[in-house]
């Protein structure tokens, strides 16, 4: 779909973001992205007042004026005068709201909460409109990039790999992860983790007293030990996943899973059927748990 995904207000010479956003999207090609665009955020000096950064999917479009810079993420296909049209249309509203000269001079970090709302305004008027719509603007736009074309550049730039690990001028511009925040614990997801932490106190106890006795008298006996202190692992771990969010939820969630019901095979003479199918249908009720416990669909802070 062609549209604006995302837009932002930064200080050229720094990076220093001037205004927050609530658009959030858990697309990894987006968080890739954004991520790109603060790295390019902290080098932006070394460049004309326009520029473009094109990806396969997502492009980034950046427009500076002065010590003032307007950046945009759209996707590859939406018109670059559009794009360029929203961000100078973005500029003209953000210099009417703000004394951009004590921006240009200030030493402090600068929030401004209020202006997301100015940016989604303008960013859903641009994704509604057409460029008939603006005709004025566009034709004036289309003869400066005739003249001034923006400077191109590549998502994948050495520069802007760079820009990521190291950092840029700052470090504290580069969004690493974003604060994840999972749906509230049900009354079944709160007993799934106090069944697993019992299951993990029963493997936990019965390995270590299995461990004495087989290092002891025993030495064969080592498979078992692990086969206890496996699930131990796996329980804590589960609860863990079902608690916080992770990249691979699904993968961790099953190899967890089969690890419980292959250790209790294994363990079938030490354990009688009943106490396999006990341990084992914890292990499953808390996978189901981990795997329906989604993220919030959108976060409830701003993020800068």
């Amino acid at each position: 779909m062609s549209m604006i995904f995302f837009a932002c207000v930064v200080r050229v010479r720094d990076g220093l973001p001037l205004s927050a956003s609530t658009d959030f999207h858990f697309n990894q090609d987006f968080l890739e992205c954004r991520k790109r665009l603060k790295a390019l955020s902290s080098i932006l000096a070394q460049y004309p007042s326009r520029g473009t950064a094109k990806g396969r999917d997502l492009s980034i479009h950046f427009l500076s004026s002065g010590d003032i810079a307007c950046m945009a993420i759209c996707s590859s296909n939406y018109s670059t005068i559009m794009a360029f049209c929203f961000l100078e249309e973005l500029q003209w509203e953000f210099a009417a709201s703000y004394d951009t000269t004590s921006i240009s001079l200030a030493s402090r970090p600068y929030a401004f909460l209020e202006f997301d709302n100015v940016i989604q305004k303008v960013k859903c008027h641009f994704n509604c409109a057409s460029g008939s719509q603006m005709k004025a603007n566009w034709e004036k736009i289309e003869e400066e990039l005739k003249f001034r074309p923006p400077v191109q550049l590549k998502l994948e730039d050495t520069e802007l790999m760079n820009g990521i690990t190291n950092g840029g001028h700052a470090g504290v511009h580069v969004e690493v992860v974003p604060t994840y925040r999972m749906q509230r614990v049900t009354p079944l997801g709160i007993l799934s983790l106090v069944l697993n932490i019992m299951c993990g106190a029963l493997n936990l106890i019965r390995g270590v007293h299995l461990a004495e006795y087989s290092f002891q008298e025993d030495h064969e006996g080592i498979g078992n030990v692990i086969a206890f202190f496996l699930p131990f692992l796996a329980c804590v771990f589960q609860c863990y996943l079902y608690l916080f969010y992770s990249s691979a939820r699904k993968v961790k969630t099953f190899v967890l899973f089969f690890s419980v019901c292959l250790c209790n095979i294994y363990l079938y003479g030490l354990r009688n059927l009943w106490q396999i199918a006990f341990h084992i249908g914890v292990a499953s009720l808390s996978s189901y748990q981990i795997l329906t416990r989604q993220l919030m669909e959108k976060q409830p802070d701003c993020g800068v």
